[in-house]
């Protein structure tokens, strides 16, 4: 930035005897000092400012693109999901139309002996664990993992006294 050489720096320093005096030199020395920290502090302060900025775009944008890599990773696993639903639903339907009406009412019939009213009698009931739907397809009750804290009635607890 400034080239300066020894040679110079002596010619400033006997202009600056000459001129303040040997009596006030150290004190206007410790002074341009103070001041020549201050504005290095400074100067390093914006540089950090400035560097900070940037790092504070960069990151916005690749939250952006991370935004936009999850709505499309969203939208395709909807899609793929779309389409297994509905070939499993195709699958059911080819299904149906192959098995005789006689099998398909003795599978949803219930057993006589389970519940025994008339109004379970009348009433499709569970389909193997499931729940026959209005549209015909079969829900499912889906699987507890049991981590929210509380064990399923059917998973055994370990023995403490085993240990």
């Amino acid at each position: 930035m400034f080239d300066f050489g020894f040679s110079e720096l002596m010619v400033i320093g006997v202009v600056m005897l000459i001129v303040v005096g040997p009596e006030r030199l150290p004190k206007v020395a410790r002074t341009a000092g103070h001041l020549l920290g201050r504005v290095q502090r400074y100067v390093t302060d914006v540089k950090s400012d400035i560097q900070r900025e940037m790092q504070l775009e960069e990151l916005k944008k690749l939250q952006e693109q991370v935004k936009q890599q999850a709505q499309e990773l969203e939208s395709t696993v909807r899609q793929g999901v779309a389409s297994v639903e509905s070939e499993v639903g195709q699958a059911a339907e080819e299904v149906r139309s192959i098995l005789p009406n006689g099998a398909r009412a003795s599978e949803t019939a219930p057993v006589k002996g389970e519940g025994g009213s008339a109004e379970a009698a009348a009433d499709p009931g569970p389909v193997r664990g499931g729940a026959l739907l209005a549209s015909g397809t079969e829900h499912r009750p889906q699987l507890e993992l049991g981590l929210d804290g509380a064990a399923p009635a059917s998973a055994p607890t370990p023995d403490k006294g085993k240990a």
